[in-house]
């Protein structure tokens, strides 16, 4: 959790645990999955989502017509519609762009248009600026890309169709994997290697990504192993291999943990543990990729901030980890060690654990959030204090 900007009234056992990072939906391989659709006026109406990515107090979700919402804090900008307000219910991304692909990180929110173009607003955008952009600013012009993901204080896209990476922002643990620790970087670096990116994933000071030959790789801040390099807990500025020879089809770094999903749709955890967010059944730091317990096979799990969530094969959600604020979904504020059914027999698609809480679509493409609401991230059109149990996301 960043204790500079967030949730003054958690613990302090809690603001010294963690910030959540929500994961991403598959990234698109081409342009045609979002079609141009209806009118801002009639997909708001519909609210049909495609995607939707929570993080720590603000989500936000694209429709199936490739328009953009975001609700909850606005407070740097990150809602994109050109305030710096709250809103319970989700609010139009200001600029009209039809987007195939979201996502929200702490400060910042960050989407890749249906023309493969690059846009960020909020605080730490990319265009070589300390400033908060209340609306989408495009980035690297000229450039396509794959997908664009942001974690606390940092923001990592991958290009299309050459799937190099490029990330900018806060850099003192080397979570921009240019090699070095300069504090800041205000606009895009190449993330070093060579390597050819499938998908990348960022936690509060710590990077990972799959290649396209399914091998995982991590980056940054590694004191409680989150990297899963080893017992070693050195932070590494330039990405390392994870250990355990797994083949990894999808990745998600959470605050001081990552899941990953392996070709054969096991999962595995690495990484702090104290609160069951390994999913082992166990409370110990993990430094190499453990198996989630259970048996279960997930098509993606999500790594929040003390918690975890994925949908298995058959569209059903499982959460595991810390859940004071309801964010497992399971009617609870019980700590689970191992992965339980999320309640309401509901369908979903895609999941994406926040801080505190969990937002997911459904198959039909129903938005829904559970867990922490203290800043209306639930888009339910309330700020209750939490709500343990899926509520579906308002009209706007």
């Amino acid at each position: 959790m960043s204790s500079r900007i967030l949730y003054a009234s958690v613990s302090a056992v809690l603001a010294a645990a963690a910030l959540g990072c929500g994961d991403e939906a598959e990234s698109p391989t081409s342009p045609a999955t979002a079609s141009p659709g209806p009118t801002m006026a009639a997909a708001a109406a519909a609210l049909v989502f495609s995607q939707v990515s929570a993080y720590d107090a603000h989500t936000c979700g694209i429709t199936t017509a490739g328009l953009a919402y975001c609700w909850g804090n606005g407070g740097f900008g990150e809602l994109g519609n050109g305030t710096l307000d709250f809103s319970w219910t989700p609010s139009a991304v200001a600029g009209g762009h039809q987007f195939i692909q979201i996502n929200s990180g702490s400060v910042v929110s960050c989407g890749v248009t249906t023309t493969r173009q690059a846009y960020c607003w909020g605080f730490q955008v990319g265009d070589g600026t300390e400033e908060k952009r209340l609306t989408p600013v495009p980035l690297m012009a000229g450039t396509q890309f794959l997908q664009i993901v942001s974690g606390e204080f940092h923001t990592c896209g991958v290009t299309f169709p050459d799937r190099r990476a490029f990330c900018w922002g806060d850099n003192q643990f080397g979570e921009l994997g240019d090699g070095t620790t300069a504090y800041v970087r205000p606009s895009p670096v190449l993330v070093r290697g060579g390597h050819k990116w499938r998908e990348i994933s960022l936690g509060r000071w710590h990077t990972c990504a799959v290649t396209t030959s399914d091998q995982a790789y991590c980056w940054g801040r590694n004191n409680d192993g989150q990297l899963g390099t080893g017992s070693n807990p050195a932070n590494k500025l330039l990405p390392t291999p994870v250990k355990g020879g797994h083949a990894f089809r999808q990745i998600d770094a959470g605050s001081d943990h990552t899941c990953a999903v392996t070709t054969d749709r096991h999962a595995f955890c690495w990484g702090q543990g104290k609160f069951g967010q390994i999913g082992d059944g166990k409370t110990a730091r993990r430094y190499v990729p453990k198996a989630v317990a259970g048996g279960l096979t997930f098509d993606r799990v999500s790594a929040g901030g003390l918690h975890a969530c994925a949908e298995t094969s058959t569209n059903r959600a499982y959460c595991w980890g810390y859940n004071g604020w309801g964010a497992l979904g399971d009617g609870t504020t019980t700590q689970r060690l191992a992965p339980v059914p999320v309640t309401g027999n509901l369908v979903f698609s895609q999941l994406s654990a926040g801080a505190f809480y969990t937002c997911g679509r459904t198959t039909a493409g129903a938005g829904y959030c559970w867990g922490q609401d203290d800043f209306g991230q639930l888009g339910d059109g309330t700020n209750s204090q939490f709500i343990p149990t899926p509520t579906p996301v308002s009209a706007p």
